[in-house]
């Protein structure tokens, strides 16, 4: 059972999502009912968050045991959790931490401290609340007041004000740090910590601060892309759309802090947080750039000495283009709100990345493109569009493969479909885990459920022909 409502989004954009998940194909394959069924579980599965906490370990610092001995110690501190540090078999730089919930019999307070959407999606996820992510509260909030913390899900609380008749969603119970005047202070808008959560929904351990230059917060799907990508010491690598520089840090440990790591996005403050994270991790092969990707191919000769883009033609050994998407894959997320124009606009900034990516990639060389996304026109339609449009690439298979295959409905053949990855949260049911379910549970049925109950994603590995 759902503890949640399922993701609600505009009509328009629903329309097209029902038309993509009852697509002729798809039906042809299933049946009409056993596709309704997925896509009904999906919608559920969107609005819960994944079963696990993924962690990347910074393997060019420290080695996956230690940093597990400590982790193991720090989520001893939470209280009333208890839960194993799990290794992965076939990722081998990655820690997984069960999360307990729903939990169902928290009792609800009188004081209540409202949330926006994407401060109490962060909750969900194992995060305390901290004071620009507050919406409003009761009147008379006072700092150490047991207070529950609500979820405005559709944007429709005003700041600042006493009492929300609108729709909520309960996140669970915390102490305010904070009294009401304080939170909103007529001097300007606090920083700091709101609200800490003593009992969540969900129960995860905060990561704030917890080992910032030995782990890596990240969803095990975008794990799996720096993998696939397999970058080697010594090789120029470029990241197109590297923000915040969780899957370039990656390739850069994988390279052994060897080689070249170029990340560029276009967005400057970003570029700044590529930097910090590649210094707080103490990575040095890492180059980033504020540039638009769909201008980093030169048109004229470069200059031998010049570093960063535009480049030549041919100037990347591999080459990974995790694009911007519509991100509703995304998890948890209740209320979408972007437009079906919105939605839509994402296939044609994607082509145009592409297409800048094969022209930089050598052949012989890896063109890797991901999204965490569902739809299929930026997924498979794009694999079939790319195999169309570039003849000089052809799929390759993925290593490791821990998602599903492709999904049906863009005409790609079914061993086409077998070479791609799509992480499908419908494919695991709804359920939930708890401290008994959870002890019961072997480890390698654990790890099975974290490869499914993840955020939604999808991968495809392109190789560029030697032969011109």
């Amino acid at each position: 059972m759902s503890f949640f409502p399922k993701i609600s989004f505009q009509c328009e954009v629903e329309e097209y999502l029902t038309k993509v998940f009852r697509n002729n194909e798809l039906i042809t394959a299933l049946g009409g009912q056993e596709a309704e069924n997925k896509y009904q579980s999906l919608l559920s599965r969107l609005s819960h968050p994944p079963s696990f906490t993924t962690v990347r370990v910074n393997t060019h610092l420290s080695s996956v045991k230690h940093v597990k001995k400590l982790l193991f110690e720090e989520i001893q501190k939470f209280k009333g959790l208890c839960v194993p540090v799990l290794e992965h078999p076939k990722l081998q730089d990655i820690l997984l931490i069960p999360v307990i919930g729903p939990r169902r019999d928290l009792k609800k307070h009188p004081s209540e401290v409202i949330v926006g959407a994407q401060c109490g999606y962060a909750v969900l996820r194992g995060a305390h609340v901290y004071v620009p992510g507050i919406v409003s509260t009761s009147r008379f909030v006072k700092a150490g007041d047991l207070v529950s913390v609500y979820s405005d899900i559709e944007g429709k609380c005003k700041r600042g004000a006493k009492e929300f008749k609108g729709v909520k969603v309960f996140l669970g119970n915390g102490i305010s740090e904070l009294s009401r005047s304080e939170i909103f202070s007529s001097s300007g808008p606090l920083k700091g910590l709101g609200v800490r959560m003593i009992e969540p929904v969900y129960l995860s351990p905060s990561f704030d601060n917890v080992l910032p230059s030995h782990l890596f917060l990240q969803n095990l799907p975008s794990v799996v892309v720096s993998h696939i990508l397999n970058p080697q010491p010594g090789e120029k690598i470029l990241d197109m759309c590297a923000a915040p520089g969780g899957k370039a840090t990656h390739l850069a440990t994988l390279m052994h802090d060897q080689g070249e790591v170029i990340a560029i996005d276009k967005i400057a403050n970003k570029v700044k947080k590529i930097k910090l994270n590649a210094e707080l991790l103490q990575l040095n092969c890492i180059k980033a750039f504020c540039y638009d990707g769909t201008k980093a191919l030169s048109v004229e000769k470069r200059e031998d000495e010049q570093e960063g883009p535009p480049f030549s033609p041919e100037s990347f050994d591999r080459i990974l283009l995790d694009a911007p998407c519509s991100g509703m894959g995304q998890r948890p997320n209740m209320a979408y709100s972007s437009t079906l124009k919105e939605v839509t606009s994402y296939q044609p900034l994607q082509r145009k990345l592409f297409t800048v990516a094969v022209k930089l990639l050598k052949p012989g060389g890896v063109l890797v493109y991901s999204t965490c996304t569902i739809t299929l026109s930026e997924n498979e339609e794009q694999v079939a569009w790319a195999l169309k449009r570039f003849p000089c690439l052809q799929l390759h298979p993925q290593e490791p493969h821990i998602g599903g295959e492709g999904m049906k409905g863009a005409g790609l053949t079914l061993d086409q479909l077998k070479l791609l990855q799509r992480f499908d949260p419908a494919a695991v049911t709804l359920q939930g885990m708890d401290i008994n379910s959870l002890q019961d549970s072997r480890e390698d049925d654990l790890i099975s459920l974290a490869n499914k109950d993840c955020i939604g994603f999808f991968i495809a590995k392109f190789v560029k022909s030697k032969s011109k």
